[in-house]
């Protein structure tokens, strides 16, 4: 629901430079903030038009330092990314204006048409959307870029990763000399590079409402780390948050959906186990951080050291089943 009242929460500057990307005869008559978002202020504007109706856009606004690099960088890559792929298929959201050094808002700023649905976080009915989630990110790894974005960036090194207590030593030092080793060649695709069920957004029909349609994806969103890679990577961060989010299956499961779904994987063993484990090794260094937004949204129970658990049974998961 949107809170009128909230309109007042977007900061003056910020809030004229919206203003003059409107239509005209259009006006901000509320706004939302919406949570989950990790790394930046997110905000749904209500915008009245001209024929009393009302349209939504979304504004995202970087007030603080990032762990992914600066809000410039990011705001400039997810601009970039979004015009990508306009007329493509992807259902992202379109951009509408980019503020990327402040110089007209209050902090680094990007505003984007709305995508419908919402983001499902829970167990019940992952069987049905998981071939769905592989779908879309071989769709994503379609796009041919007239411009290709940035090279992937390494998220871990083998001399910071955080093993979890009580994680079998031995395990986890051969998954850390595995990414000891140089990075394998590989074809590149462009990346979402952060896809995961907290940037997809779903339709679900309501029980009890006949001919309201199947489960679907409706938008995928947050493209500000979109890079130029290989497609494991992209998988291995889904399957990484699938294991931490559901359970440890569901990661090795994904990687089966994708390539069900047509994606393809490299094609030695040792090649695809160095971008399996790199991602979740990622994870050790900064779980209670990926941790808090699923809490927040709903996932009590995955504590820091519940999410901590399964990482130590997927890295095993995945040790056992590639090395």
């Amino acid at each position: 629901m949107t809170n009128h009242d909230e309109t007042a929460t977007v900061r003056p500057l910020t809030l004229a430079w919206v203003h003059r990307h409107l239509e005209v005869g259009e006006r901000i008559v509320g706004a939302e903030t919406l949570h989950g978002g990790a790394t930046a202020e997110m905000r749904r504007l209500t915008i009245g038009t001209r024929d009393e109706s009302t349209r939504h856009l979304v504004l995202r606004s970087f007030v603080g330092p990032t762990r992914q690099g600066p809000a410039e960088d990011l705001l400039l890559r997810e601009a970039d990314a979004l015009t990508t792929l306009t007329g493509t298929g992807v259902p992202a959201p379109g951009l509408v204006a980019v503020d990327p050094t402040a110089a007209h808002c209050e902090y680094p700023s990007l505003l984007m048409t709305h995508m419908p649905g919402r983001t499902v976080l829970d167990d019940e009915g992952l069987e049905t959307r998981l071939p769905l989630l592989a779908r879309q990110l071989v769709a994503v790894h379609s796009v041919r870029p007239a411009d290709r974005p940035r090279e992937y960036v390494a998220l871990t090194t083998a001399d910071t990763v955080v093993p979890p207590e009580g994680a079998d030593a031995a395990v986890w030092s051969a998954a850390i000399d595995v990414i000891r080793k140089p990075a394998p060649r590989y074809e590149g695709r462009f990346l979402h590079r952060d896809f995961q069920p907290a940037n997809v957004l779903f339709h679900l029909p309501p029980e009890t409402s006949e001919g309201a349609g199947e489960v679907g994806i409706t938008g995928v969103v947050d493209w500000a780390a979109a890079s130029w890679g290989p497609a494991d990577l992209d998988v291995a961060h889904c399957c990484t948050n699938l294991a931490l989010l559901h359970g440890p299956e569901w990661g090795l499961r994904f990687t089966e959906a994708y390539q069900e779904a047509g994606g393809r994987l490299a094609a030695a063993v040792d090649e695809r186990l160095y971008w399996q484990v790199r991602e979740p090794l990622a994870f050790s260094e900064e779980v209670q951080w990926a941790a808090r937004p699923w809490r927040e949204a709903g996932r009590t129970e995955l504590t820091t050291r519940a999410v901590e658990e399964r990482l130590d049974t997927y890295v095993t998961s995945l040790m056992d089943a590639l090395g």
